[in-house]
């Protein structure tokens, strides 16, 4: 990652349809606000299943949630403009 690109973290599933989506709907933002993607998978380790549990996919930027299950695209603006 390069230290100038904020780094977002999608928590999800491999078998998540949502986390597929919100993977996706992320991709047009780079145009704007160059940001780098970190998917973990929550099924890898038994702390983070109990913690998000079926509340996936869940978004996180600067280590707060910024958005769960929809990408919530003025929330994850407002933190990428954060950068400039």
């Amino acid at each position: 990652m390069s230290p100038s690109k904020p780094l977002l973290t999608l928590y999800g599933r491999t078998y998540c349809h949502l986390c597929d989506d919100m993977l996706a709907a992320l991709q047009p933002l780079r145009d704007q606000h160059p940001f780098e993607v970190r998917v973990v998978d929550v099924d890898a380790d038994p702390a983070l299943e109990a913690r998000y549990d079926e509340r996936v996919p869940v978004l996180e930027g600067g280590g707060r949630e910024l958005c769960h299950y929809f990408l919530d695209e003025a929330k994850v603006r407002e933190y990428l403009a954060s950068f400039r």
